[in-house]
């Protein structure tokens, strides 16, 4: 048996399904039985209901609806973590355009480098925990900072380690931490083109998002701190105001994220067609290619060939990097060591 698009309970199109059903933050069963569709029997109900939502998912997203599923717990435990779903509020003087948003990852495309392992410092210099506990992070996160590029292993082993040391602590007391750590070391690592490209966006009436595999308690101050709507981030489980070390939904790191703004898209009734994603990582080819503007900033090596070969702009803010592609490595090394023999002259000169 299956709902009728005649029935005025059930929503009559995919996208108001999907919009109805994440507003009651994922509980398909409880969503089916008491807005969606009429009395019948329990084992009926629940097959017509994943069917319809399955179909929703799939003509919609193109993805499962497990996925979908796993997106929809993350995105509500980013707006339990919030106490809301927007973090700030859009200016009063700039019509909004509903249904256009922009997603942003954070490390290396907003910030410069790994927000995590400045985050992790930072916890370090509190005492949050002992330097065993963050050594196999740091190297991680070393490895990034050299190469450019993520290791997805490497991503979802620090999270499993990450998860374990916070088990037991206060969400109070992570949050003020969060708020100190961003405040103190991260403002002024943001990319001043990225932070312009977000407010160019919210300036047009978009929605502007942080989508990202860090920690969403910094996520969503990083947002609020930038002014932008809110902020998707890996969620962990609370109990009692405490971290259990259970993950929330997704990992949001490749797939995950794409899963996440799907659910977003649902719940805030977005046009992916007029949103665009800001990426430097391969690994957010998923986001990337759900929107209708995808911009490559920063690109590790794989990600700039994937953008040239789809005619995706590329923007690179590093400016040893872009040096080095625009006039190559030699000429780059001479001009430096030029450089430098001139600032050794100066100094002797004044010395004399």
């Amino acid at each position: 048996m299956s709902p009728s698009p005649n029935d005025p309970l059930f929503p009559g199109t995919p996208q108001e399904f999907l919009a109805s059903w994440s507003a009651t933050r994922g509980n398909l069963r409880r969503f089916l039985e008491d807005r969606a569709l009429p009395p019948i029997d329990e084992e009926s109900q629940r097959t017509a209901g994943e069917a319809a939502a399955a179909a929703a998912v799939q003509e919609t997203f193109g993805i499962e609806l497990d996925a979908f599923s796993s997106g929809v717990d993350s995105v509500s435990g980013s707006i339990e973590a919030a106490g809301g779903i927007h973090i700030s509020t859009p200016d009063p003087d700039v019509p909004q355009d509903v249904g256009a948003a922009a997603f942003f990852d954070v490390d290396n495309t907003l910030i410069q480098g790994s927000s995590l392992i400045v985050f992790a410092m930072g916890l370090f210099r509190k005492k949050y925990f002992r330097i065993s506990e963050i050594l196999p992070i740091a190297w991680k996160q070393l490895k990034f900072r050299i190469t450019g590029s993520e290791n997805a292993a490497d991503v979802a082993e620090g999270r499993n380690q990450a998860l374990e040391f916070i088990k037991g602590k206060s969400v109070a007391e992570l949050v003020e931490l969060c708020e100190e750590i961003v405040d103190s070391s991260m403002i002024d690592k943001a990319w001043p083109a990225t932070r312009e490209l977000a407010h160019m966006h919210l300036a047009a009436g978009h929605q502007v998002w942080l989508v990202s595999a860090t920690p969403v308690q910094l996520a969503q101050i990083l947002a609020e701190r930038f002014g932008f709507t809110g902020a998707l981030g890996t969620v962990a489980e609370v109990e009692d105001g405490h971290f259990t070390g259970r993950l929330v939904g997704d990992i949001l790191h490749g797939p995950g994220k794409k899963h996440s703004v799907a659910a977003l898209a649902a719940i805030e009734q977005l046009d992916l067609a007029r949103c665009t994603a800001y990426s430097d990582s391969i690994n957010d080819i998923p986001m990337l290619s759900m929107v209708g503007t995808a911009v490559a900033i920063n690109p590790d090596k794989k990600l700039r060939r994937e953008a040239q070969q789809r005619g995706w702009a590329i923007r690179d803010y590093r400016s040893v990097r872009r040096a080095v592609r625009t006039w190559g490595l030699p000429a780059v090394v001479t001009a430096a060591a030029s450089l430098g023999s001139w600032r050794v002259f100066r100094r002797e000169k004044q010395a004399q």
